[in-house]
């Protein structure tokens, strides 16, 4: 592994668009910079071997150059919900879907941030117990916790009863027509 110049040298290490805290995730993807040439299938044997199991490094691949998150452009997320009744799902998700803007607020490290919820939602469908949700990556990143004070802020009767389990499905290039998110490289 490549590190940092400098006094307190650091691994170059990145982990691009990584999930956000308390989410589980089936797609999530790191950079490491190495300092000489390694064949891909052995670093990913080598890294896979010192995880606990059930983190899995699944692929490795050189990276072409630019950077990895430029081409991690949409996310696909699993978002299980307890205590909401189907028909209250169902009308959240079609007035969210209806409308042109949701503004919600999130606290960042500068203050309080207005944003739009809505416009980075491509798909959003509710099943029994769980909505999964289709979100580009765009500035600010919209989460799913965002999505989920979106519905509450276009239904009132959308109340929770536990903390919502998040799990990112998949992650890559976002294509726009199809909807469908493929492998970044």
């Amino acid at each position: 592994m490549a590190y940092s110049s400098g006094f307190s040298p650091h691994p170059r290490i990145s982990y691009a668009n990584a999930a956000p805290t308390g989410a589980a995730s089936e797609a999530e993807f790191l950079e490491i910079g190495l300092s000489v040439a390694c064949d891909p299938e052995r670093v990913r044997s080598d890294v896979d071997a010192a995880l606990p199991a059930g983190l899995d490094i699944v692929a490795a691949e050189v990276s072409p150059g630019d950077t990895l998150a430029d081409r991690l452009t949409g996310s696909r997320w699993q978002i299980d919900v307890v205590g909401v009744e189907p028909a209250i799902a169902e009308r959240a998700v079609a007035t969210f879907l209806a409308r042109e803007t949701v503004e919600v607020s999130r606290m960042t490290k500068s203050g309080l941030r207005t944003f739009d919820a809505r416009g980075a939602v491509r798909d959003l469908r509710p099943e029994p117990g769980r909505l999964i949700a289709t979100i580009a990556h765009q500035v600010p990143l919209v989460r799913p916790d965002d999505l989920l004070a979106a519905l509450a802020e276009v239904e009132p009767a959308w109340r929770p009863t536990h903390p919502p389990l998040l799990t990112r499905l998949v992650q890559g290039a976002l294509e726009e027509v199809t909807g469908d998110i493929v492998a970044p490289l």
